[in-house]
């Protein structure tokens, strides 16, 4: 029971550690290549995971040359458009010019009932409002509203937006986010400042927001 209990977390870790090193993608936006090779992981991580007769290393070198050999196909990829048509294939424009183009969508086996599900998702519940619609590689739709159907920006309307620059969580239950404080400009010291002059400890915060231009929010535990 130990043993299966160990080789599942040496599995486990493997395969976080595969994953990162193939980069951070969703599910949804892998590649052909990268959804193939985690398809496969997850495959053999489970064969020596429940079989304690396999020695660990039947599932470790698998998953390491897979990975391997996804690093190269994305550095090849990126040198060789060619290449990566190849792998990853085209985006197939499905709507043109707000017109339904049916031998793409008869190409990607694609009912209507199918496209207008993926348009609502867009938060699109009439065909008129779209300009092109693109099956990307990755299997996700892009979306080109017309410009009459469009939202208009402040530009437009002329319309002077403050800047409050980017906002980022820097203490989260009271622990402090080294790297959300770069994000934004601020060090540790400028952090002790501001709860100083509010009379706060760490210990009392929920969650702590600041932004590049100097803002912040607090929300202590007793709020929420």
């Amino acid at each position: 029971m130990i043993i299966s209990f160990l080789r599942a977390i040496f599995l486990y870790v493997a395969i976080i550690a595969a994953v990162r090193l193939m980069g951070k993608r969703q599910i949804s936006e892998l590649q052909t290549s990268e959804l193939v090779v985690t398809l496969l992981i997850s495959d053999i991580a489970a064969i020596p995971m429940q079989d304690t007769g396999q020695p660990l290393v039947s599932g470790f070198l698998p998953i390491a040359v897979l990975v391997m050999c996804e690093i190269v196909i994305s550095a090849i990829m990126m040198k060789s458009p060619r290449f990566r048509r190849i792998v990853c294939g085209r985006p197939i424009i499905i709507i043109n010019d707000g017109q339904v183009d049916r031998k793409q969508l008869r190409r990607l086996r694609m009912t209507v009932e199918d496209l207008f599900a993926q348009l609502r998702e867009k938060s699109i519940v009439h065909l008129e409002e779209v300009a092109y619609a693109i099956m990307e590689t990755n299997g996700t739709m892009s979306v080109i509203k017309k410009p009459s159907e469009d939202t208009p920006t402040a530009n437009m309307l002329g319309i002077a937006v403050p800047d409050t620059g980017m906002e980022t969580v820097v203490v989260s239950d009271g622990a402090i986010s080294d790297t959300a404080l770069q994000l934004c400009s601020h060090s540790r010291e400028w952090l002790e400042g501001i709860l100083q002059g509010q009379q706060v400890s760490l210990e009392e915060i929920f969650i702590m927001t600041a932004n590049t231009k100097g803002g912040f929010r607090i929300m202590k535990k007793e709020d929420v």
